[in-house]
């Protein structure tokens, strides 16, 4: 893994082609953005996603929260398809 392949953003999320297929992950660790969203989602409290994940730090839930946030800024148009 060379430097120029990871991007962190906000200092907690990272991205490299190289781990989880280049899906965000919390600090190059391979559990996904996604993943954590997923258990927020579902009603898991941040005491058990830290619980069921003791190499995350606190300070990682909201990260994801702000990534997911900042992709919601972005704007979007839908296109018809055939």
């Amino acid at each position: 893994m060379t430097l120029e392949n990871v991007r962190y953003l906000y200092g907690r999320v990272s991205i490299d082609p190289d781990v989880c297929n280049g899906k965000p992950t919390i600090r190059g660790k391979r559990i996904t953005v996604h993943t954590i969203l997923d258990y927020l989602g579902a009603g898991e409290s941040v005491s058990e996603i830290l619980r069921q994940h003791p190499s995350l730090e606190a300070e990682d839930i909201p990260a994801c929260l702000a990534f997911a946030s900042r992709l919601m800024d972005q704007r979007y148009t839908l296109q018809k398809i055939a």
